[in-house]
């Protein structure tokens, strides 16, 4: 699918290092359309990452790619490259089953299964194969305490998952994708759908978990990316403007447009 293939594919088991996500002359089609334009980054390891931008200008698309969940639209092509840990995914014979494994993915609004809160914590090990079903409750309870949820719901594993508040219901969808082992998770606006408060908590979260995983972010919420990214890309029409520390993006912006952006004169 990819334009270039120069880089090893992604097979079998892979772990991210300090090499980090690395987004090489990357380039996007929806069909005829070009919606990603050219994009250089490295994303760091352990890190909140952000993108900003407003609607329309790509974000999304991008972060999707770094899964290749666009794959799942007809006719959409790539050029370029997406390697992590020097591997590029978009190569041929990439497993993609291993790296949706190994990059998560976490939706604008919670979406959890309507399946118990045990049921929807062990559906991916089923899936994957990859634990026995007497490791279930173990793996059940560090994935519940990972996102501060176990307190809450441990005399409620087995009822509906949908009975949850929204924060919660995000929550256990972030304890979704964890027994599956990944280096990175990605969110997709994952605050939109809560009020102030329980965006807050998610924020305060994702600090805890960068001690283990790689977080990508989208976010229409500037606040959001200055209190809870270490690094900041702006993204206008498709095209990556900046890619900085988050401190450097907020008060000392190097392009005009992203000066623009932030204080607020278009977007």
């Amino acid at each position: 699918m990819s334009d270039d293939a120069t880089a090893p594919p992604l097979t079998g088991a892979f772990t991210l290092n300090p090499r980090m996500i690395e987004v090489r002359d990357f380039s996007f089609w929806y069909g005829a359309k070009q919606a990603i334009f050219n994009v250089d980054m490295n994303i760091p390891e352990r890190k909140v990452t952000a993108f900003i931008g407003p609607s329309g200008c790509g974000k999304s698309t991008l972060l999707r790619n770094l899964n290749r969940m666009n794959d799942l639209i007809d006719g959409v092509r790539v050029g370029g490259q997406v390697l992590i840990d020097g591997a590029d995914i978009y190569a041929a014979g990439a497993d993609l089953l291993r790296l949706r494994e190994k990059v998560g993915m976490v939706f604008q609004r919670p979406n959890p299964f309507p399946l118990s809160v045990f049921e929807n914590i062990t559906f991916g090990l089923a899936v994957h194969q990859l634990a026995s079903r007497r490791e279930y409750d173990l793996i059940v309870e560090e994935s519940l305490r990972s996102v501060l949820l176990w307190d809450d719901l441990k005399d409620r594993l087995h009822r509906s998952a949908l009975a949850l508040s929204l924060e919660q219901q995000q929550r256990l969808c972030i304890a979704r994708v964890l027994p599956l082992k990944p280096q990175v998770l990605l969110m997709d606006e994952p605050c939109s759908a809560l009020d102030p408060i329980a965006t807050l908590h998610i924020e305060e979260l994702m600090q805890k978990l960068k001690k283990e995983y790689t977080i990508v972010i989208v976010t229409h919420n500037m606040q959001q990316a200055a209190r809870a990214s270490d690094h900041t890309g702006f993204m206008y029409l498709g095209k990556l403007i900046e890619f900085a520390a988050t401190a450097k993006i907020f008060t000392q912006p190097g392009q005009s447009l992203t000066e623009n952006y932030i204080s607020g004169r278009f977007g």
